[in-house]
């Protein structure tokens, strides 16, 4: 090695010890804060009284768009933080909540550039709004697919909506399937989970392809739970906080898939998102899709992943890079939602919705999962 060959070598090892701290602090997770709930308050019994909406459309301007990011006031957050637990007898209570190691502004983490679609073109109005083109949906079917990782963690919900399987014993799926801001729906009252069973398991040879749809095992829900920041009445249901998390009566079987804070779309494996749910023209039969990520707020995903009704409540996952397995991991970052028009500096833009997991939602999602806030730190 020559004296210059040495120089040069000297000088990249000063300069990766001095980039490598910079490299570490990016790859670190993003901050989850703690949330600290206090005793719950007894409610009076729910009446069921609303109904099932499967078909979810919201409208959104600028200033609704733009809501999450300028939203400083932590009292808002923390009361849209508490949260109402539904037991199977129809009994209720209502758990208010404190936030502690929270260093954002509101507690909603920064979003650098929210809106990519300045130069994007006005959509009109569909008949069938939530399919872009051509149908980008596939059916799932035969048992190498239906009970294989990840399509075995997609779960139907008695109410006609999706769920993931986020735990041994939880279900995440949309709060509007089981509550419409005001009451929960008259299918909460005996709330059920159902599993697909593909035909061969019921006397068809495994590895073909039958006729028949698969029969579905349903489980009872022992608990539900819903956020404040959701039951605000009708006419005030965003989808923000539109998620909700059922307890099963006893685990299953079955592989679950991990949370995970919502990236940004330029973290996630190709900027895709894909998700399974129960579409309602496709009865009984799963179907999955995927599709890159269009636009994104503090606590939206906008996309075009084809959908119709009963998708809502699917876990909207992507690939998301793993530290400790140093690996990308499928990993579910959000729940899909519904559909919304969305009127930005005079153009109007319809996409398909999904609730961003924001380091807050993480942090509550995972006390109701776990029980336990010292157990919830970002994988």
């Amino acid at each position: 090695m020559t004296p210059r060959d040495s120089s040069h070598l000297t000088h990249l090892l000063l300069l990766l010890q001095l980039l490598l701290p910079l490299a570490l602090c990016l790859l670190q997770p993003p901050h989850v804060p703690t949330l600290v709930p206090h005793a719950p308050t007894p409610l009076i019994r729910s009446r069921f009284s609303a109904r099932t909406q499967l078909d979810f459309t919201t409208r959104c301007n600028s200033s609704c768009f733009h809501r999450g990011e300028h939203e400083a006031l932590r009292e808002q957050l923390t009361q849209k933080l508490a949260f109402e637990t539904l037991y199977a007898d129809g009994s209720r209570t209502l758990t208010t909540v404190d936030v502690e190691g929270d260093d954002e502004e509101g507690g909603v983490p920064a979003h650098p550039s929210p809106w990519r679609g300045a130069g994007a073109r006005i959509r009109h109005k569909r008949v069938r709004r939530q399919i872009y083109g051509a149908d980008g949906r596939f059916n799932i079917q035969g048992d190498h697919f239906l009970l294989d990782y990840p399509f075995s963690t997609a779960v139907r919900i008695s109410t006609g909506c999706t769920g993931v399987l986020v735990s041994q014993l939880h279900v995440l799926t949309a709060a509007h399937c089981v509550h419409d801001g005001k009451d929960y729906v008259k299918g909460a009252r005996k709330l059920r989970v159902g599993f697909l069973i593909p035909p061969s398991i019921n006397g068809t040879k495994s590895g073909l392809t039958s006729g028949k749809k698969p029969l579905v095992r349903w489980v009872r829900v022992k608990r539900t739970r819903v956020p404040k920041g959701w039951i605000q009445g009708p006419q005030e249901a965003s989808m923000d906080f539109d998620y909700a998390l059922l307890e099963l009566r006893w685990p299953h079987r079955r592989p679950f898939m991990r949370l995970s804070v919502a990236p940004s779309s330029d973290d996630l494996a190709g900027n895709r998102i894909h998700f399974s749910g129960f579409d309602s023209d496709r009865s009984g039969e799963l179907v999955y899709r995927f599709c890159p990520v269009e636009e994104e707020s503090s606590d939206l995903i906008y996309q075009h992943c084809d959908a119709r009704p009963g998708a809502s409540g699917s876990g909207v996952y992507g690939r998301v890079w793993d530290n400790s397995l140093e690996r990308w991991e499928r990993k579910v970052i959000g729940i899909f939602s519904g559909h919304q028009w969305l009127e930005i500096d005079g153009e109007n833009r319809d996409y398909n919705v999904a609730v961003r997991i924001t380091p807050l939602k993480f942090a509550q999602i995972c006390y109701w999962v776990h029980g336990n806030r010292l157990d919830c730190v970002q994988d």
